[in-house]
């Protein structure tokens, strides 16, 4: 997953990297292409796709929180 990411953003550096050079093009498109073609993108499908992850450590968490609470207290070692 993290090679299409880091593939799809070397992609998007280089089209900004060429609107920045460009005779007809300008830095302020550059960083426009570079967020609304790159990051921003990106960022959603990485959310989206992490989600099964995202959903396993809250499943576990529950699980270590409700195991914590049905475990006895343990003995204080009071002697009697």
């Amino acid at each position: 997953m993290h090679i299409v990411a880091l593939g799809w953003m070397f992609v998007v550096v280089l089209m900004s990297l060429a609107e920045a050079t460009s005779p007809q093009g300008s830095v302020l498109g550059a960083v426009f292409t570079l967020a609304l073609y790159g990051l921003l993108p990106l960022a959603i499908v990485l959310y989206v796709m992490n989600t099964p992850h995202r959903k396993w450590v809250r499943r576990q968490a529950e699980a270590q929180e409700a195991a914590a609470q049905a475990e006895p207290p343990p003995d204080k070692g009071r002697d009697d």
